[in-house]
């Protein structure tokens, strides 16, 4: 269920409180959750889901991402979760605005652009549209 774009971030479609152990289970270190609060009727609040990771021992961020699209600080909060260290988790409906959002925040912290879309793709997931914000990104870090 946990889809492994590198070995210190995996990214997945929503995920239950019971989620928060499996995932230190594997070995995670962090959540993050990048839905807002009601985006779907019946999903996990910010705050439930915050207190079965901490439960189960693991960091949890919330950088909701709506449907206004990500924008600077969404990046610089992502990035900072994941200095924090790994492995990390992060979640969104389907995954792909965690795959979009860490692409932005790796090639931020001077990731190599094609390497990112490499392994987004291995994970099913196409950034290559975002290559050139991501090479601009990563020349300024």
């Amino acid at each position: 269920m946990f889809i492994r774009l590198t070995p210190a971030i995996s990214v997945s479609p929503q995920i239950s409180l019971e989620d928060c152990a499996a995932a230190r289970d594997q070995g995670f270190a962090a959540i993050i959750c990048n839905r807002p609060d009601d985006e779907d009727a019946g999903q996990p609040s910010a705050a439930a889901m915050a207190a079965a990771a901490a439960a189960a021992g693991l960091r949890f961020s919330h950088i909701p991402v709506d449907a206004s699209g990500i924008d600077t600080s969404h990046v610089a909060a992502m990035a900072a979760a994941l200095a924090e260290g790994g492995p990390v988790l992060a979640y969104c409906r389907s995954g792909t605005r965690s795959t979009n959002l860490w692409a932005l925040a790796e090639a931020s912290r001077g990731g190599d652009p094609d390497a990112i879309a490499a392994a987004a793709a291995g994970g099913g997931y196409n950034v290559s549209g975002m290559l050139p914000m991501l090479r601009r990104l990563a020349a300024g870090a």
